[in-house]
């Protein structure tokens, strides 16, 4: 299976879980963005390598990474391996003399890992497909208006007043989608693109 490389380019706070945060992966070379949600000390763990900041006493992570290198295991890369019930799951490949063995992993822990080995980040293309959010307009363009008959603004009047969801056309998903993207709120996205997905399985 083919995988595919991907970058952290956001680490924001959860607007609608107020303990966690969503990491954001995106596809090297492609629009591709991957939003997952973790708690708030892997966030921590994965702010402070990505700020180079040194503190006072070692993390679990960095105590993790102290033992890696003391026995000579070399993390060579992480793998988002699966998808179920919206459950991310990972492996970390390491190397040690000479052989390679994966050790299954949080997905939250494998990227804070990654970060301070400064390793790769691989998924496959069905999590992707299941899980990505795509951003279809290159940056730096201008935005078009959403909607012509107003359409636009009575999906963002729905989402001011916190409506679920399944009350809304699948026009106007698409449309909100578009919205929540331009904002980079890529967790709301990740639940528009869920219900979205729904509608297509049941149609």
């Amino acid at each position: 299976m083919k995988k595919i490389e991907l970058d952290i380019v956001a680490l924001s706070h959860s607007v609608t879980q107020s303990h966690n945060y969503a990491v954001v992966l995106g596809e090297q070379n492609g629009t591709r963005r991957l939003p997952i949600v973790i708690g708030g000390f892997e966030a921590q763990a994965i702010a402070v390598a990505m700020e180079r900041m040194a503190p006072n006493r070692p993390l679990t992570h960095d105590l993790f990474k102290n033992a890696f290198e003391t026995f000579n295991v070399d993390l060579k890369e992480v793998i988002i391996n699966n998808l179920l019930d919206g459950i991310f799951y990972a492996r970390l490949v390491c190397e040690r003399n000479g052989e390679i063995h994966e050790i299954d992993s949080r997905t939250s822990d494998a990227l804070a890992m990654a970060v301070r080995f400064n390793c790769p980040i691989f998924t496959y293309e069905f999590i992707l497909d299941a899980a990505g959010v795509v951003l279809e307009e290159p940056e730096g363009t201008t935005k078009k208006a959403s909607s012509s008959r107003g359409g636009g603004a009575a999906t963002k009047q729905k989402a001011t007043k916190g409506a679920a969801l399944s009350s809304y056309s699948v026009e106007e998903l698409s449309r909100l989608l578009e919205d929540v993207l331009g904002k980079e709120d890529y967790e709301q996205a990740a639940k528009i693109r869920d219900e979205i997905n729904r509608r297509k399985e049941e149609g």
